[in-house]
């Protein structure tokens, strides 16, 4: 119960997005930060802007709800050590490594593609059991390893994906 409770508070935690932002940026730079830096970097990210082209006012909100709300909530949470104006991560939060399945719009969540992945190759080795896939020019062998290259190259292709949308890991936060 201990562990899927704790499982649970952290994507508590992140199904915020200034707190996901807030623990990014902390990550990206891998020291104490200041929060007027955190909160233009949050707020940049947020409108999709440049820190340079962001208003004091957008600025200003960003910083107040950091400060009253989001950092509070992280530093209760034991994810960062917040004294109004300096913020770190805890050793709890910086062992978080928190992979985010961030789907963009044109494509399928990877779930999706094994499932797929997997009818087909189901369909391929039931047309070979049942030998109406034609086994002339492509032996099963030949099926077979094609198959395997197919879940081989696609699970590479997901490591990969994946460890860039770490928390930390990219220019911007997932």
């Amino acid at each position: 119960m201990g562990e899927r409770s704790n499982r649970g508070q952290i994507f508590d935690l992140l199904s915020n997005h200034r707190r996901r932002y807030a623990i990014h940026y902390c990550k990206r730079e891998g020291e104490a930060v200041e929060l007027g830096d955190l909160a233009e970097h949050v707020a940049a990210w947020e409108l999709d802007k440049e820190v340079e082209e962001l208003t004091s006012a957008e600025r200003k909100r960003v910083y107040t709800s950091l400060q009253q709300t989001h950092l509070p909530t992280l530093a209760e949470a034991e994810m960062v050590e917040f004294d109004d104006r300096t913020i770190e991560l805890t050793e709890k939060a910086d062992e978080l490594d928190v992979y985010l399945d961030v789907v963009p719009g044109d494509s399928i969540p990877w779930g999706t593609y094994y499932l797929g992945l997997a009818v087909l190759a189901s369909a391929v080795m039931a047309g070979l059991w049942l030998e109406v896939v034609p086994t002339e020019t492509i032996p099963e062998l030949g099926w077979a390893t094609a198959v395997v290259g197919l879940f081989v190259a696609s699970a590479i292709v997901h490591a990969v994906q994946s460890r860039r949308m770490r928390l930390g890991e990219m220019e911007r936060p997932p």
